[in-house]
């Protein structure tokens, strides 16, 4: 946005000798272009889509929801001018999870890929943002000291990767489809089939967090994670299948889109 602002400083300076109804055109015309560029970066987000921050059947948000009203802070030149993502040392087998964590053999369990993109609510690609998704093997069993689940890991599964999206948005990665499973919120609780993301926007202040599902699942309806979500946005929330990108003989694909902002963006838990 600073760079705009001395253009039109410097462009000023240029037609300054110029008839005042070309100027007062020109001022105009590009005051319109920022005030639109800056609503498609800072449009507030849909509050139908996204899960309250208390759902008392979720019980640990008794816990952790704010007690009084939130404050929003805007936008500034340090946040839209900070520190940018680059390609930053991505390895080779950062988006592939079925080798990635390779020791003695393929990890277990069914193969997917999911693809999609990343776009704003006019369907524009956001390039170079950072996803990170991590997950539970086929098992439903996290690599994490408190996930006490009576399920065996997998030593050729990690369940984390990363990647960038491209110059279209686009992502992909290569996983096991993650199992079920138990969790304390509530008797006989278990968790749906599920991937959790987390994008990264134009700089490290910019940061969403959501999960992904998978269709027909049947604890769906059971789990209060995902109902704690608005309707409307729950379908928002579960992947497509996608013949176009399942592999023969290897692996089945899922989509799953991320829309950044109006009225079908995807629901984020930090939102």
């Amino acid at each position: 946005m600073f760079v705009l602002y001395k253009l039109y400083f410097d462009l000023s300076k240029i037609i300054f000798h110029l008839p005042a109804t070309f100027v007062a055109f020109f001022k105009q015309t590009f005051s319109q272009s920022l005030h639109n560029m800056s609503t498609i970066i800072y449009n507030r987000f849909d509050e139908e889509v996204h899960p309250p921050r208390l759902s008392p059947d979720y019980k640990s948000t008794v816990l952790r929801a704010p007690t009084k009203p939130l404050i929003v802070v805007k936008q500034s030149l340090s946040e839209s001018t900070g520190p940018l993502f680059g390609d930053f040392n991505l390895g080779p087998l950062d988006h592939d999870l079925t080798k990635n964590s390779v020791v003695n053999g393929q990890p277990l369990g069914e193969r997917i890929v999911v693809h999609g993109r990343v776009v704003n609510e006019n369907g524009q690609p956001i390039p170079n943002t950072l996803i990170e998704i991590w997950q539970a093997n086929s098992a439903g069993r996290y690599v994490h000291k408190v996930d006490q689940h009576d399920a065996p890991l997998d030593p050729n599964f990690l369940g984390a990767g990363r990647c960038m999206t491209d110059k279209d948005g686009n992502y992909k990665f290569y996983t096991i489809k993650p199992g079920a499973y138990p969790w304390g919120n509530h008797y006989n609780a278990w968790r749906p089939n599920h991937i959790h993301f987390s994008l990264f926007g134009a700089n490290i202040t910019n940061r969403l967090v959501t999960q992904m599902y998978f269709p027909g699942d049947p604890l769906l309806q059971y789990d209060p994670i995902f109902l704690g979500v608005p309707p409307k946005g729950r379908d928002l929330l579960i992947s497509q299948f996608d013949l176009s990108v399942t592999e023969p003989h290897f692996a089945l694909g899922y989509r799953f889109d991320f829309v950044l902002r109006g009225h079908n963006q995807t629901p984020f838990e930090n939102s």
